[in-house]
């Protein structure tokens, strides 16, 4: 588990062995199962998520109860609730695991102990956050802009073999479509 973060990590800097073990020092690492909860929706928001392996979706549920799929998240993938786990506050999301799923986590206080003592995890943790702000932006504008086609075609260049991996009721939320309308896509 620990070889797939230093991969990770070292895709933007490099670590010496100490280096590494003195960063894995400040992870845990949990495996979650089918359907159990990262974060749940109140919960005051604790750690930020690396996926090793498995999938899961982050999800709000509107006044009326019905829930939307914000994001889908695979191996390779940092989920939390921004907000919630910067600001130390109560969560607006759910996220909870499609399928078992292997994390390795680290609290906030653990995130800026890092930050401070090792200038490189700082420019590592920039970089993933500049890329989480990216993704977010595509994903407004493609909700805005296109149409549900445009979008069903984004999604399966973004998320290669996600079909396989996710029931159809949860590819219809995160594309805004009923599953009606993904069945008429999908053909």
């Amino acid at each position: 588990m620990s070889n797939k973060l230093r991969q990770h990590i070292e895709e933007i800097v490099p670590l010496t062995d100490q280096e590494f073990q003195y960063v894995l020092s400040h992870f845990s690492f949990r495996k979650f199962k089918k359907r159990q909860y990262l974060i749940q929706q109140g919960d005051y928001v604790r750690n930020d998520f690396f996926i090793l392996s498995g999938l899961v979706k982050s999800c709000s549920t509107d006044q009326i109860g019905k829930s939307h799929v914000v994001f889908i998240a695979s191996e390779n993938w940092w989920v939390s609730d921004p907000e919630a786990y910067h600001n130390q506050t109560p969560a607006t999301v759910d996220i909870d695991c499609v399928e078992e799923t292997e994390t390795g986590y680290i609290s906030l206080e653990n995130r800026e102990k890092l930050c401070r003592e090792l200038r490189k995890l700082e420019y590592f943790f920039l970089r993933k956050t500049t890329a989480g702000y990216i993704a977010s932006q595509k994903r407004i504008l493609m909700l805005i802009s296109a149409n549900a086609r445009e979008r069903y075609q984004f999604m399966l260049l973004q998320y290669p073999g996600l079909l396989q991996r996710v029931p159809k009721s949860v590819i219809a939320s995160y594309l805004g479509v009923t599953r009606e309308t993904l069945s008429r896509l999908s053909t």
